[in-house]
């Protein structure tokens, strides 16, 4: 089943087009990774599945990006509710400064999703559901910059979980991150793609193959090739794919 399906989109920063012609599906409940160069479009794709795009002012996007078969760009769609839907957790950590406890508490507050006598079952499941409650639990009322880079992004993900979306983007989440930590975020994202829909940007072709069901590969805004992760990396269909996963190309 697709949580996601893109047709015929298009995007532009003003006169220039960022992202050409692309279609797509994503599966739901799987994990789906974006390669390809800097500057392909894949940040901008990736932002564009929750309106991120929305905050720049040149910025417009053409066809149809459809979520559960409504598409995201109509008019009637409420972007606060579209970005509860469809998290996002960006290239660096970056808490809030909080205390560990309101970072993941933030959210549920803003949006009214809880009430005071149960927000602490909810940032206990969201932390736990990051792999972090047994690291802090002791710790809720310390800084949340007093964690480690890699706590910092797990509890990135523990706040954006907080608010039960559907889709979680990641923009690079290991790009700051030491190898232990980098596979340690890895095996969360397994374990969450259980419950959620997650589409991540990397750099990282290993972690592509690694981590990820399906990978699409993009080149100069459009998506040259788009396959299951395993299938892709062993038989690229395109000859581009091919030259640029075994390093001869980009």
């Amino acid at each position: 089943m697709n949580k996601i399906e893109i047709r015929n989109f298009n995007f532009f920063y003003g006169d220039f087009q960022a992202l050409t012609d692309l279609n797509l599906t994503i599966p739901e409940k799987k994990i789906t990774a974006l390669i390809g160069p800097s500057g392909c479009g894949k940040s901008t794709f990736l932002r564009s599945l929750n309106r991120m795009n929305d905050t720049i002012r040149i910025a417009r996007a053409e066809g149809e990006a459809l979520l559960d078969g409504r598409n995201i760009y109509d008019e009637s769609v409420d972007v606060v509710e579209l970005r509860q839907r469809v998290g996002m957790v960006f290239q660096r950590p970056n808490p809030f400064p909080q205390s560990i406890f309101d970072n993941v508490a933030y959210g549920p507050r803003v949006l009214g999703l809880a009430r005071k006598q149960n927000l602490m079952d909810i940032v206990e499941e969201s932390l736990r559901g990051a792999a972090l409650w047994d690291e802090v639990k002791n710790r809720l009322k310390e800084p949340a910059q007093a964690l480690s880079p890699g706590q910092q992004q797990r509890l990135c993900i523990a706040r954006t979980i907080a608010v039960k979306p559907e889709v979680i983007l990641m923009d690079e989440p290991c790009s700051a991150l030491d190898p232990v930590a980098t596979l340690a975020v890895e095996e969360l994202m397994r374990r969450l793609s259980v419950d959620y829909t997650i589409v991540i940007v990397t750099h990282n072709m290993q972690q592509a193959a690694r981590a990820s069901d399906f990978t699409g590969f993009f080149w100069l805004g459009e998506l040259v090739e788009f396959n299951e992760t395993t299938e892709l990396f062993t038989y690229p269909q395109k000859e581009l794919t091919e030259l640029y996963i075994t390093g001869r190309q980009g």
